[in-house]
């Protein structure tokens, strides 16, 4: 579903967490998976404490991981699949779009809620299994 060389590229560019260079496939989109997570809580306690600019660059940062995981789509393997998260993810960017201009915090939490459920079915997913597939 993703691919790897465009999730290392857009972990690098993110700087979240060192050992990318032998991390695997599934364990780099975990890697943004989390990322994206952290920023989203950041930013929604930026949000809270009334801290606009680093509000505005912690909510870049995740919609920036948000598309990253969303570009990384491989559209061969499971194609409903992906479809389906290629829509989940336009409408987070788009809710963090909205958290930022109306600085609601419960649309942060609303996508910070979706990612958590994605990454939490990603994680149930057997690396070895998928690679003997």
């Amino acid at each position: 579903m993703y691919s790897m060389t465009q999730a290392a590229a857009q972990y690098k560019r993110i700087n979240n967490e060192s050992g990318i260079e032998h991390a695997s496939p599934h364990r780099l989109i975990q890697m943004l998976m989390t990322g994206a997570m952290d920023r989203l809580v950041q930013a929604k306690s930026a949000m809270e404490r009334g801290e606009t600019e680093s509000k505005g660059v912690l909510l870049g940062k995740a919609t920036g991981i948000i598309a990253g995981l969303q570009g990384s789509l491989e559209r061969d393997q499971a194609p409903e699949l992906v479809d389906n998260l290629e829509r989940l993810y336009d409408y987070m960017q788009r809710r963090l779009f909205e958290a930022n201009v109306s600085n609601d915090p419960a649309l942060v939490q609303e996508v910070t809620d979706l990612m958590r459920t994605v990454k939490a079915g990603w994680d149930e997913i057997d690396p070895a299994a998928q690679a003997a597939s």
